[in-house]
């Protein structure tokens, strides 16, 4: 949001990061609504009631052939998960929870989830032990950050590359424009 020049501020909460949800769209939207639901007191502690504020929060996982594939246990799991997306396309799912709360008292819940299809040119055992290397995957979903290091091994993606990164901002923006918010202003 910094660099779309869009004000916010980050609050954040341990939530238990459980769904019983079974569909990617479903789980991710879940795991999303946790996060607000869960912040949503510390705002109100802090804002009160006598302000106009919105909660944004956001998950997202990894998927390959119906598996999600969250973040590596260690640099084994790491390449087991690289190997298997080598060459390969995925899909990256996020699921974004917006709580808009108004100084009457109204509130809206909206949930929405995003996909974009990731295909991974084909790597060499060199190439990902190298990446393993660099500690960049080992607390990221899918074991890789397409806005980091991994990036030169991304072959296409179709989608919102934002929402690869985590936060399909575009999406949001839209979806707040749609009721009247500009979040730009």
């Amino acid at each position: 949001m910094e660099t779309m020049g869009i004000p916010y501020e980050i609050i954040t909460e341990e939530v238990k990061e459980e769904t019983q949800e079974t569909i990617p769209e479903e789980q991710v939207k879940a795991l999303a609504r946790l996060k607000t639901e869960a912040v949503l007191p510390k705002v109100r502690a802090k804002l009160g009631t006598n302000m106009d504020f919105i909660i944004i929060g956001a998950d997202t996982m990894v998927f390959y052939q119906g598996q999600a594939l969250g973040k590596p246990k260690d640099e084994q799991d790491a390449a087991r998960m690289l190997e298997m997306l080598s060459g390969q396309v995925h899909e990256v799912y996020t699921g974004v929870s917006m709580i808009i709360c108004d100084q009457k008292g109204q509130r809206e819940d909206i949930s929405f989830a995003v996909c974009s299809k990731v295909s991974v040119r084909t790597l060499s055992k060199e190439q990902i032990w190298d990446y393993i290397s660099s500690k960049e995957p080992m607390d990221k979903a899918g074991a890789y950050a397409i806005q980091g290091r991994f990036g030169i091994y991304i072959k296409e993606i179709s989608g919102e590359y934002y929402n690869i990164v985590g936060f399909p901002i575009a999406k949001i923006y839209d979806t707040l424009l749609e009721r009247g918010i500009d979040i730009k202003k």
